[in-house]
């Protein structure tokens, strides 16, 4: 079973009440199902531009290589021509900094991704942990 409405609209609530907790910059959250597909996004007032197309590139960057994005971006410091040649396959939908985290069940399945993008990476990876894990599921960030 794959990511659900429900399910991406309880995580994109639990990473935007982290981000105002903690006092985050205005965040854009996607939540992709394990086929990367978009499931939902929110986008908070204030938010810049194109943060959208930046959280599903870290989301959809993640499902591709079945690594959250801090793995990805260590990947890119050790063997950037992979990563370079790996966004030219994913038509650049491909960000490889931390913000895109898998989202596992219980038994270990895939069940989608969520990206934010908004404040810093590291940042933008917490809200999304917290509102993976609050979900009662298991947030993948390496």
């Amino acid at each position: 079973m794959s990511m659900t409405l429900e399910t991406a609209n309880f995580i994109i609530a639990g990473a935007l009440a982290a981000g105002r907790q903690h006092g985050f910059k205005p965040l854009t959250v996607v939540v992709l199902d394990a086929g990367g597909h978009v499931i939902a996004a929110a986008r908070q007032d204030g938010a810049s531009n194109n943060r959208f197309e930046i959280a599903q590139g870290k989301a959809y960057g993640a499902l591709a290589l079945g690594m959250g994005s801090r793995a990805i971006m260590e990947r890119a410091e050790q063997q950037a021509y992979f990563i370079a040649a790996a966004a030219a396959a994913l038509g650049g939908r491909l960000i490889p900094v931390p913000g895109g985290v898998l989202v596992r069940d219980n038994d270990g399945t895939i069940q989608g991704a969520v990206g934010i993008s908004g404040d810093s990476s590291d940042n933008d990876e917490t809200a999304a942990s917290t509102a993976i894990e609050a979900a009662g599921l298991t947030a993948q960030v390496d």
